[in-house]
């Protein structure tokens, strides 16, 4: 393990430094993020890929298909949770978010100008929206694409930090004021 951070500007600091490493690291455990949201009554979980940080907007930035199940639960729910785990830094993040789609406009067609040129694109592709029971194990591809830019504005974030020399958690909010809390 690290040596430990003291200060809390400086853990708020390096939260950001890390989850912006993650978009140009691929490797990076922040990289894939479990994103909780409210699916009716019930709790949804799933992963999503962080694409963008903008630490000075508090806002982070990630892909999907217009079509899927998510969409309609964040507009409906537009609260939600995500959460990274990191073994080598002993850390959790759990950020909670407002979140806002958007599927058409310059931030979205400017985001998916870079990506039909990788092997990403395919994901948005599909004639199918995500879930929807297959004939075949792979249906043909679309021309035209179901591409979403989900933008993350973060509310909070709660940090805690798993250590042998005893755990620690702060909480903090959208402007970064931290504070010490109980593990």
């Amino acid at each position: 393990m690290s040596s430990r951070i003291e200060s809390l500007a400086l853990i708020h600091q390096r939260c950001w430094a890390e989850l912006a490493q993650a978009t140009r690291q691929k490797d990076h455990v922040f990289r894939l993020m479990g994103l909780a949201t409210v699916d009716g009554d019930a709790a949804d979980l799933r992963t999503v890929v962080l694409r963008e940080v903008l630490a000075d907007a508090q806002r982070l930035v990630f892909f999907t298909d217009a079509r899927s199940p998510k969409v309609k639960q964040l507009q409906a729910h537009p609260r939600a949770t995500l959460m990274v785990w990191s073994a080598q830094l002993g850390w959790q993040l759990r950020l909670r978010v407002r979140l806002e789609v958007e599927v058409s406009g310059l931030a979205v067609s400017s985001r998916w100008a870079r990506l039909k040129l990788t092997p990403a694109a395919m994901d948005y592709l599909s004639p199918l929206p995500p879930g929807t029971p297959l004939q075949h194990f792979l249906p043909e591809r679309a021309t035209r694409e179901q591409f979403a830019v989900v933008n993350a504005q973060v509310q909070a974030i709660d940090w805690l930090e798993l250590h042998a020399d005893g755990h620690r958690r702060a909480l903090f909010d959208a402007e970064g004021n931290g504070q010490w809390v109980t593990p």
